[in-house]
């Protein structure tokens, strides 16, 4: 009688086919019209959960920096950034980023060259060419909600530097979590009086005053120029962390 075992499938007699898996496998290419299907998606989807879980278990406290890459290396905020990196990476934090120019390459740089562990989270982008130099440790995402998970999930707290509408984006997702409690614990400090005023005021006098948002809400963000306020900040949150 014949018989075959295909991986835990037995087959008898005339069900017996007379080929193997692997052979069809690498006998055909087939259509590559599977790669753009959504099935095919979720799995490049899950690959980008699994490398950056992976590859940031054991980073240790870190603290997210975002702000504009457009920033230029001789602007304030630029130095600033650096300063912040350096400061951050003294206290024994790891310094996460969105791996980019401008702002993001300051933080990246200030923690780097203090010996500290620089990551930088990287998006596919059509006007953007990778990572910047400073980023020991990187992770290029195809997804922005994947790489986004890996921000909230890896840092205890968020450092915003004057940016544009990406920060702006990471910056109400974060306060988007923390008001419906989705995080706890979670300091946001706004880096930049003069930039973040106007943004805070807004929110105060009009959409705080139309009931849009409690004004409680508002004392989820600190608003300050001082980067040891912000190192502050962040060190207390740790220690709330690991009581």
């Amino acid at each position: 009688m014949r018989s075959k075992s295909k991986g835990p499938i037995v087959q008898r007699r005339d069900q017996v086919d007379g080929s193997t898996t692997d052979q069809r496998l690498l006998d055909s290419r087939g259509d590559s019209g599977w790669v753009h299907t959504d099935p095919w998606r979720v799995m490049r989807i899950q690959a980008e959960f699994v490398e950056g879980f992976g590859a940031l278990a054991e980073l240790g406290p870190a603290i997210a920096v975002f702000g504009s890459a457009r920033t230029p290396a001789d602007h304030p905020a630029y130095a600033a950034g650096e300063e912040l990196g350096r400061r951050l990476a003294e206290a024994g934090f790891a310094v996460i980023t969105g791996g980019g120019p401008g702002a993001m390459e300051a933080a990246n740089k200030g923690a780097s060259e203090a010996g500290g562990v620089s990551v930088g989270l990287g998006i596919e982008l059509p006007f953007e060419t990778g990572l910047n130099e400073w980023a020991d440790v990187g992770i290029n995402f195809r997804y922005f909600f994947a790489r986004k998970t890996m921000f909230v999930k890896y840092s205890q707290g968020f450092a915003v530097l004057p940016g544009g509408v990406g920060t702006l984006d990471e910056l109400f997702e974060a306060m988007t979590l923390v008001q419906t409690r989705k995080v706890t614990s979670f300091p946001i400090v706004l880096i930049g009086t003069d930039y973040w005023g106007g943004l805070l005021g807004w929110l105060r006098d009009t959409v705080a005053a139309e009931g849009k948002i409690a004004p409680a809400d508002l004392d989820m963000l600190t608003l300050t120029d001082d980067l040891d306020e912000v190192v502050a900040i962040m060190q207390a949150a740790r220690e709330g962390h690991e009581r």
